[in-house]
């Protein structure tokens, strides 16, 4: 029998819809904005996928909606191991848990949240010199680090058939230089995880020149069309060259030399669209994700009203080998996947495979 520790952090991603680029330090900002919880569905999912492997699991789980809620929502009976301190649940909670878990001792951690919890989750049990894998189902804004799934399905998967582990980075973000659009990673623990094709890599953070890539994009841009350009370097070059500074890591919304909308969450994006609607992305380098990383605010329902176009320099293209979407909304994923065609240069396109 395998026992497996689940906890979930329950405000992990509400900031990145509505515009802020992660949700540490600002969960009553996020709720100003309209945000709702992401973490607690995407725990269903992942244990859902867990429970339909048919394995020989016994379940532990933090209190409330830490785990014990969704473990109950997927058809599990959990072992609570711990209650949040308060209703408004912090990391402290988070650490209480893994304590918990790793007296109890697991086979695994899993944990649901982004790279804030993966840190807390993984100093824990450093600070108990526990060998105790962990496996992350992503939920959170910036879901840069080595140690998740991905996808929630994926997660549960792995958590239920993995039979090696191997060591793999935990990386954070400063969120503060981040909103600055500056990202700063630091390497923060370097944890046991399982060994699976579907776990994500670790972010690049550099990449080659896409000079001639945003030219390109910026001579075929077409009168009257709405184009909703995300976060990161190389859509960033093409807003400057459409003439104006974007918001490095947030979405800006242009059409006819016009910035309608800087950094805007999905209500200002969604009011901003017009009768044809270009999404441009570009891959997180290393890993692939041209949707559910890091631009949540390019949400489901502002995917559904616009035609998806992806830009990435050769060597991105390269390094990364396949694409991957992870939007929480199974129906749109499926639709997403397949081959589609990526500008790579000035008149360069290349078909690659959404998986």
């Amino acid at each position: 029998m395998r026992t497996i520790g689940v906890v979930v952090n329950p405000i992990a991603g509400m900031g990145g819809r509505v515009g802020l680029k992660g949700t540490d330090d600002s969960v009553a900002e996020a709720r100003e904005r309209g945000a709702e919880q992401r973490a607690p569905s995407r725990a269903v999912a992942a244990l859902s996928a867990l429970r339909a492997a048919d394995a020989d699991v016994r379940l532990l789980a933090y209190g409330g909606e830490m785990g014990a809620e969704e473990a109950r929502e997927a058809g599990f009976d959990p072992v609570v191991v711990g209650e949040p301190a308060a209703a408004e649940t912090t990391a402290a909670d988070t650490e209480a848990a893994v304590r918990a878990f790793a007296d109890a001792g697991v086979d695994l951690v899993l944990f649901v949240g982004g790279d804030g919890t993966a840190v807390d989750v993984a100093t824990t049990l450093d600070d108990l010199d526990a060998e105790t894998p962990i496996l992350g189902v992503p939920a959170g804004v910036k879901v840069y680090s080595a140690v998740f799934a991905v996808s929630p399905a994926a997660a549960g998967r792995i958590a239920a058939t993995f039979e090696r582990t191997e060591p793999r980075e935990v990386n954070d973000i400063d969120e503060a230089a981040y909103r600055e659009g500056e990202v700063r990673a630091t390497l923060r623990a370097v944890a046991s995880v399982p060994v699976a094709e579907a776990i994500q890599a670790s972010k690049q953070l550099t990449s080659g020149s896409v000079d001639a890539l945003a030219a390109g994009f910026a001579d075929d841009a077409e009168a009257g069309v709405t184009y909703v350009l995300g976060p990161g370097g190389t859509v960033g070059a093409i807003k400057r060259a459409l003439g104006f500074e974007g918001s490095p890591l947030g979405v800006d919304v242009w059409r006819d030399g016009e910035v309608l909308v800087r950094d805007g969450g999905e209500r200002e994006i969604l009011a901003a669209l017009g009768e044809r609607n270009v999404a441009v992305v570009s891959p997180i380098g290393g890993q692939g994700f041209v949707l559910g990383r890091g631009n949540q605010q390019l949400s489901p329902a502002v995917l559904r009203r616009c035609e998806l176009e992806v830009v990435a320099s050769r060597a991105k293209l390269e390094s990364t080998g396949v694409l991957r979407v992870d939007m929480g909304d199974p129906d749109l994923d499926e639709s997403l996947r397949g081959w589609t065609r990526v500008r790579t240069g000035r008149y360069e396109r290349r078909m690659v495979k959404v998986v």
